[in-house]
């Protein structure tokens, strides 16, 4: 543990160093970020989950900071040229652009034009022009011609003097760090289209021609551009106002009037243009690019956030249909374990005969497997197939719910899917995980890739190995928050809790396939390669309902077992006693159960869990529905108001599944009636919303929705019929009416950001 980097991480993080130092060494010690935040409170300071990252985070740039730094002064010392000065100088440097910038004039480097001329000897003429003394330029530089170095003349002596300067000037690290603070600030990121590229990169038509201050561009333009400068549509620049860049290095380089100042001046102009210009706009675009992606990640990573925490339905039978049209609609029959008992496939779609016996076979099963819910997959021809459903005349008990199938395919094909239902086609697995997906978002999605779960922005034009860190702890974070069931939950759920990992995982499951269900968590000590560093991480994050210890259901630690036994002793009671009675509860003293390990925090935490054990974070399940009679894109009309369900989340606003088969967006600007920086202080993913179509783009498929509250009068007076026509159609008798078509330290921010906070 660096204490050096303690310091400046709590320094940056506005936090105590104690509480840094903690972190760091829990996490050397291989705890993770859950469990730290979880089960070491005191130890920390009750840092949160955020705090923590940010500080793993840190140590890891930090570290490699390091590693560079040692690296450059290996290089200098290896060929001479590390001095005192020079060895203090890199030692304090910050960031690695400063220590970039102090080693760029003795990196190694290929033949340049000013290697050329020092070659020839000139390096001592562009020494004395840069001084810019008084003299004559020409007459200085006669006394360096020479034929057999291939100067033939003064003004050759000159050029190769002015490109030795203009060097000195694009690797000046005082130069190079107020360049950069103009291209940061002034930078103007201008795109064109290619000549000749109009038509084939029509779908980047709004940056044939666009500008904007790099400084205020948002993530998603950012990335849309570039992704049309890689497809080969767009040219694309980041450059601020010449006249200011050239004014900057003037100030800093040209002393005076003279006629040696007006060589360095003529050095500078082309050291900018040549060489400084094009490092910098590297360097900006490169940060931009790292901005994009960060908001790009943190959108997507709370957009999965949201999604794996919404609200299960629980144990129930479920029959899930994935719908279909030609190939007709695959059922499966799930018990409330998410097992599959039973498939078949039906044919809703075809003729009134093959309708009347695919509804005979649902209410059969319904009657056989006792289903207690239907989950329909949203694809093609899921509105036509939950209409059917709903209008056979099923016991009301039986809820009927959509269910978005955004990557079900692909799990239907995955390894992970081949393991579990080795004996049936795709189809059939597919079909399961709509099913279970109802049941328990969270169990079920882990499977996937959240790439291919459609709650991204840009997510494959982002830093991978990045975007895969941010997903990985929010999975986790998730998993664990929420707690696993260890006698039923899946390998790859297991593999996201605390401690345990994908080996872990598998020798659990093979386990409990061998020995049957745990009957505590103890009993994981059992399992081979389990040792107590791994228990520790894990014990805390898994459930065992009705197992031998009432404990073993709830987030209470293993390790503070014997807190409750002796809370239980000295009130007179048993455990399970604590766990129903808050009478019982309400006479615990916790100052007596304080130790030097053992704080309030922990000893909160335990009477929280008493009173809830195994609580589920969740909200409860709400069965919802869309609009009756609005099946497709074609029945939409402005001016109508419809329910919704939030399907993504990006900077630019929100889509909103509507039940036409196409979502629809509610841009930032009508998500409130005040105003919205960020989408996600309205809304949430899955969360039911009602909108308002504004229009309808039939053409290319596009809907713009409004969640504002006179968002409908402006549509129907915008929209196909007049408000005069609209109100009539309103005071129609219902019975005449036709059915409704209806972002202080940038560090932190960020991290702030990441976790919505």
């Amino acid at each position: 543990m660096n204490d050096l980097h303690i310091s400046i991480i709590a320094k940056e993080l506005g936090i105590k160093p104690s509480g840094a130092g903690a972190v760091a060494a829990l996490l050397e010690e291989g705890a993770t970020v859950p469990f730290i935040a979880r089960y070491r409170k005191e130890a920390t300071g009750s840092l949160d989950e955020v705090v923590i990252a940010a500080i793993r985070d840190r140590l890891e740039q930090l570290s490699e900071l390091d590693k560079r730094r040692e690296a450059v002064l290996g290089s200098l010392e290896e060929r001479g040229l590390l001095t005192d000065e020079l060895k203090a100088k890199i030692a304090s440097a910050a960031s690695l652009s400063v220590l970039e910038d102090i080693y760029l004039p003795f990196r190694p480097k290929r033949r340049t034009r000013a290697t050329v001329a020092k070659e020839k000897g000139l390096e001592p003429l562009a020494v004395r022009l840069f001084s810019q003394e008084e003299m004559d330029p020409g007459a200085e530089a006669a006394a360096f011609i020479d034929a057999g170095k291939g100067v033939s003349s003064a003004e050759e002596a000159l050029a190769g003097a002015r490109d030795i300067i203009a060097e000195w000037v694009s690797e000046d690290q005082t130069a190079r760090e107020k360049m950069r603070d103009l291209f940061a600030g002034r930078g103007i990121m201008r795109s064109k289209v290619i000549s000749d590229k109009e038509e084939t990169g029509i779908k980047y038509r709004d940056y044939y021609a666009w500008e904007e201050p790099i400084a205020k561009a948002p993530s998603h333009r950012v990335l849309a551009i570039r992704r049309g400068e890689s497809e080969g549509f767009l040219i694309l620049r980041v450059l601020p106002p010449e006249e200011e860049a050239l004014a900057l290095l003037e100030g800093i380089f040209v002393k005076g009037s003279g006629p040696a100042s007006g060589q360095v001046k003529t050095a500078v102009h082309d050291g900018y243009r040549r060489l400084l210009s094009a490092s910098m706009e590297a360097e900006v675009r490169l940060v931009a690019k790292k901005r994009a992606d960060e908001e790009a990640i943190r959108v997507f990573a709370e957009n999965v956030r949201q999604l794996l925490l919404a609200a299960p339905l629980g144990r129930k039978n479920v029959l899930a249909i994935d719908p279909g049209f030609r190939t007709g609609c695959k059922v499966a029959c799930l018990d409330r374990q998410g097992k599959l008992l039973h498939s078949d496939t039906v044919y809703p779609h075809f003729s009134e005969k093959n309708a009347g016996e695919a509804g005979q076979k649902i209410r059969e099963l319904c009657g056989r497997f006792e289903i207690e819910a239907i989950a329909v997959g949203n694809g093609t021809a899921g509105r036509e197939t939950e209409s059917f459903v709903r209008g056979l005349g099923l016991p009301s008990a039986i809820v009927v719910v959509m269910v978005n199938e955004s990557g079900a395919s692909i799990y239907s094909a995955s390894e992970t899917a081949r393991d579990e239902f080795p004996d049936q086609d795709v189809t059939v697995r597919g079909t399961v995980s709509i099913g279970r997906r109802l049941m328990d978002p969270l169990a079920e999605l882990v499977k996937i890739d959240p790439k291919s779960i459609g709650v991204g922005q840009y997510q494959h034009d982002v830093d991978q190995n990045r975007l895969k860190k941010s997903l990985d702890d929010v999975i986790m974070s998730c998993v664990n928050s929420v707690g696993v069931e260890l006698n039923t939950a899946s390998r790859q759920l297991l593999t996201y809790v605390s401690g345990l990992g994908p080996q872990l995982a598998k020798g659990i499951v093979e386990y409990r396939n061998e020995h049957g269900s745990f009957p505590s968590r103890r009993e994981l000590l059992k399992v081979p390669r389990l040792g107590p560093k791994a228990f520790e991480q894990a014990a805390g994050f898994l459930r065992i309902r009705e197992g031998e210890n009432p404990l073993d259901a709830s987030a209470v630690h293993p390790e503070s077992y014997n807190i409750v036994e002796a809370m239980a002793t000295d009130i007179g009671c048993f455990v399970v006693d604590l766990v129903k009675e808050d009478a019982l509860r309400k006479k615990i003293d916790l100052s007596r159960y304080l130790t030097e390990t053992v704080g309030m925090p922990t000893l909160n935490d335990i009477m929280t869990e008493l009173a809830r054990p195994g609580r589920d974070p969740r909200e409860r399940f709400e069965p919802f529905g869309f609009a009756e009679g609005v099946g497709k894109i074609e029945d939409l009309t402005p001016g109508m108001r419809l329910p919704g369900i939030v399907t993504n989340i990006a900077a630019f606003g929100v889509f909103v599944d509507i039940g036409v088969h196409q979502d629809g967006l509610v841009h930032i600007s009508e998500l409130s009636d005040r105003f919205v920086r960020d989408p996600a202080e309205v809304v949430k993913v899955h969360q039911k919303v009602t909108v308002t179509v504004l229009a309808v783009d039939l053409q290319r498929r596009r809907i713009q929705l409004s969640m504002k509250a006179g968002a409908k009068a402006e549509a129907s007076r915008s929209g196909d019929r007049t408000a005069k026509e609209t109100k009539a159609a309103d005071r129609r008798p219902k019975e005449e009416k036709k059915p409704p078509k209806f972002a202080n330290n940038p560090f932190y921010e960020a991290f702030k950001k990441k976790s919505g906070g």
